[in-house]
């Protein structure tokens, strides 16, 4: 086994996983003064023969405000050039059973979040890790075990079939669902771990670009939406790419898939529930894609730490030495659009705790392995991270649950469409009372992680979730209970109001009647 190590003179920091947390988070790293490595499993996602595997299984991300607000507070010309490529969604294209569209505007000032292809996006960010002088990109490199108190980790290279053991001072672990990092800390941190997999699967389609009348490829539906075609159990979505075709994944209970077990079974099915969208697809093209596309399972993750004696709890990190983030730390379904926005946001919250913890990279422990020194101002950053972050966690997987539900069913029933009139009506007359102060809010947000702790006034769960990165989640979760009590509340009072005022009618009727006898 070879041994590589770092130069007492250099505060080294190893990155495992180079998806688009992990980039982000190396960027950040290396712009404090780091010098970083990341180590990723899989081949370099911009060669071509690995664009056809992501194509097969990738769901079109949605970037909103959190997101941005992250990417901004990273490198705001990274932020700049990544929503170039992207398309604005203004709201909801609702398409009923019989082929009509319905739109619903995700916000009353016209806000909206943007459709990205995943592996532009990951590609992007693997080309802007690469230009930083201080952060090395190693692929097809496996990591094995960890040690953390050595500050060692075996790592095998796929390509050549040889074990290293390599030092750091420092790991953050953005491997994804399946975390080896995270299967590691669990042996060092008393963790609590909930790993569930829904009963449904998802399959990606194609919807290809139509052809105006100069010949040139156009939209074949309105491009600033984001489609739903919500049939109760299941529903099939769409997101516009930049070359005008859309990118459309079908969310079904296994058992409904499993009984879609040939291409005249799936046309039928799609003739049945879906038969708008068939004609845009194609019956050749759905056939090939369900043929060919893999059934991907969706999986929620929630970590989290047993109570220490001073309160605390300690899932995310360990000492000085660790800590994960991204869907290593919290997957979740990805029905509010927020797994890529919320791991973002984790790295947008770690940079802000290791500045305002006066963590300094440039001043170098001695040495590596056990006999080096503790960084307190780490471990104090780190232990911050994992004592203000998981209540915000836990929350946006429980609302990205909610959110499937709602999109599914709810967005078709009039009770959802009436909370939701009443929503943006209380917001309208609660912005007028309270004009916002919401560039000096965002302004804040590169120093504190959520500027505003008490939101004042009336703000829909989507808007505060999508369009508020100043506000917490678990704050989010909060509020948006206490309105739904409000909302169920005037209901309630609504309906005896109008079966008192029906009661009262009635019987004026009913002695009128008996007068007249």
């Amino acid at each position: 086994m070879s041994v590589s190590s770092a130069e007492d003179s250099v505060r080294r920091a190893i990155v495992v996983g180079a998806g688009p947390v992990g980039c982000l988070a190396a960027i950040s790293l290396a712009k404090a003064g780091w010098q970083v490595d990341i180590y990723e499993a899989r081949p370099d996602l911009r060669l071509p023969a690995s664009k056809a595997t992501t194509q097969q299984r990738s769901i079109n991300l949605a970037i909103s405000s959190r997101g941005i607000a992250a990417l901004q507070a990273i490198d705001p010309a990274i932020s700049e050039r990544f929503l170039q490529t992207a398309i604005p969604m203004r709201g909801r294209m609702i398409h009923d059973i019989k082929g009509n569209q319905h739109s619903q505007l995700y916000d009353k000032d016209g806000q909206c979040i943007y459709s990205i292809d995943r592996a532009l996006l990951n590609e992007g960010l693997l080309s802007e890790a690469s230009m930083v002088p201080n952060i090395r990109l190693f692929f097809r490199r496996k990591v094995l075990a960890i040690d953390f108190d050595d500050r060692t980790m075996i790592i095998r290279n796929l390509d050549l079939e040889k074990d290293m053991r390599t030092a750091f001072h420092f790991c953050i672990g953005a491997d994804g669902s399946y975390s080896i990092v995270r299967r590691q800390l669990m042996r060092v941190v008393r963790m609590n771990f909930q790993q569930e997999y829904i009963p449904h699967e998802y399959i990606e389609l194609k919807m290809p670009a139509v052809h105006n009348e100069h010949g040139k490829p156009s939209f074949s539906l309105d491009p600033n939406h984001l489609h739903i075609w919500p049939r109760h159990s299941f529903m099939l979505i769409a997101l516009p790419n930049k070359d005008c075709s859309f990118t459309c994944t079908l969310f079904a209970p296994t058992s409904e898939l499993d009984r879609l077990a040939t291409a005249r079974d799936i046309l039928s099915w799609f003739k049945t529930h879906f038969s708008d969208a068939l004609a845009l697809l194609g019956e050749e093209k759905l056939s090939y894609d369900f043929a060919n596309n893999p059934r991907s399972p969706l999986i929620t993750i929630k970590a989290g730490g047993l109570p220490c004696i001073t309160g605390g709890a300690e899932p995310y990190h360990y000492k000085d030495r660790c800590v994960i983030i991204g869907d290593a730390a919290h997957a979740m379904v990805p029905f509010y659009g927020q797994g890529l926005n919320c791991g973002f946001e984790d790295v947008r919250v770690l940079q802000t705790l290791l500045q305002d913890c006066g963590v300094a990279p440039g001043s170098a422990l001695p040495g590596l392995g056990k006999e080096v020194l503790a960084d307190s101002r780490l471990s104090n950053a780190l232990s911050r991270y994992t004592e203000t972050r998981h209540e915000d966690l836990v929350a946006i997987c429980d609302l990205a649950m909610y959110n499937y539900i709602e999109m599914r069913h709810s967005v078709t029933t009039p009770v959802y469409l009436f909370k939701k009139a009443l929503d943006d009506f209380l917001y309208t007359i609660s912005s007028w009372q309270n004009p916002s102060s919401e560039p000096t809010v965002r302004a804040s947000i590169a120093t504190i992680p959520f500027p505003t702790r008490r939101p004042s006034g009336w703000i829909p769960l989507y808007t505060m979730v999508t369009f508020r990165p100043d506000i917490s989640y678990g704050t989010v979760k909060k509020k948006a209970a206490r309105q739904s009590e409000i909302v169920t509340t005037v209901g309630w009072l609504g309906a005896v109001l109008i079966g008192a005022t029906g009661l009262y009618w009635t019987l004026r009727v009913v002695r009128s009647t008996s007068s007249q006898r």
